[in-house]
C-alpha cells in the first residue's frame, strides 16, 4: 500500500506553520498508524531531513500521549480507538491522508504535530487527587463501595487525558476530560469529603487554562477513545451547582 501524507510541520511555537507532502510507500496492513510515521521519518532522516516530531509512549491506548488529527477528526475517527490502536488496513491504496496537530488556544504548538498539554496536568493538580494521612494501610475492604458506584467510578477513571475532547470540540472545550477526574473521585466514598472542593477547584482551573464553553454537541463523546459518555458532563454540572450554593 502507498499513501500520500500531508503533514503540519511547524519548526517551534513561535514559526509559522505549513503542510507538506511525503510519500509512505510499502505500508503494510497490519501497521499502526505510528508505525507508518516511524517508516516515514526512517526515510526521512536517510536523505538528511527533519523527523516529523509526534508524541508516542505506551502505543497500548493508556498513555494518552499519540494525540493526532488523523482526516480532520481526532485519532481518525474509528470508536474506541487511539491513534497508536489505528491499523494501517482502515486506509487505501493511494489514498491522501491529512496529519495534524491538537488545534486548541490551551494547548500551544510546540513543534509539527506536538502541542503542549500541560493544561491538563494543571487541572489535575488543582483538585484531580484525593487527599490522606500517612499511615498503616487499610484492609480492601474496609469501606464498602457500592457495585454501581464502582463501575461508573472505573468507567470515568479510564480517561486517559489525550485530548481528543478538545481538539474535536467547536469551543475547545475540557468538560469531558474534567468531567471524568471529577466523577471517578466523587463516586467513591473516599471522595466525598472534598467532593465540593474538588469540583469548584477543577472547574476555575479549567477556565483559567482557557478551555471553551461547553455546548453539548456530542462531539468530545464520539471521538474519545475510552467512550466516555456525556452523562459524567451532567454529573459534574449537578455536583459544580450544589458547591456552588453551599459556599
Amino acid at each position: 500500500m502507498n499513501l500520500t501524507l500531508k503533514v503540519w510541520r511547524k519548526k517551534d511555537g513561535k514559526s509559522p506553520g505549513r503542510f507538506e507532502t511525503y510519500q509512505a510507500r510499502d505500508v503494510l496492513p497490519d501497521m499502526s498508524f505510528l508505525e507508518m510515521l516511524d517508516v516515514v521519518n526512517e526515510e526521512i532522516t536517510a536523505t538528511g531531513g527533519d523527523p516529523i516530531a509526534f508524541d508516542s509512549d505506551c502505543r497500548e491506548g493508556i498513555c494518552g500521549m499519540c494525540s493526532l488529527v488523523i482526516n480532520g477528526v481526532p485519532h481518525g475517527g474509528h470508536r474506541g480507538t487511539a491513534t497508536c490502536q489505528l491499523h494501517m488496513r482502515h486506509f487505501q491504496d493511494g489514498q491522501t491522508v491529512t496529519i495534524e496537530p491538537w488545534r486548541a488556544r490551551a494547548f500551544p504548538p510546540l513543534k509539527d504535530l506536538v502541542v503542549d498539554r500541560g493544561a491538563f496536568d494543571r487541572v489535575i493538580q488543582a483538585g484531580g487527587f484525593v487527599s490522606v494521612n500517612t499511615g498503616g494501610t487499610p484492609d480492601a475492604n474496609a469501606i464498602p463501595v457500592p457495585k454501581t458506584a464502582a463501575e461508573a467510578s472505573m468507567d470515568a477513571a479510564a480517561c486517559i487525558g489525550c485530548g481528543a475532547c478538545v481538539a474535536a470540540c467547536k469551543n475547545a472545550s475540557a468538560m469531558l476530560f474534567v468531567a471524568a477526574k471529577a466523577s471517578h473521585l466523587n463516586l467513591l466514598p473516599q471522595g466525598q469529603a472534598e467532593k465540593d472542593r474538588r469540583v469548584l477547584n477543577l472547574v476555575r482551573q479549567m477556565d483559567a487554562e482557557g478551555f471553551g464553553s461547553c455546548t453539548v454537541t456530542g462531539s468530545c463523546e464520539a471521538v474519545c477513545p475510552k467512550e466516555i459518555g456525556l452523562h459524567f458532563i451532567a454529573r459534574m454540572n449537578r455536583d459544580y451547582g450544589v458547591a456552588m450554593l453551599k459556599g
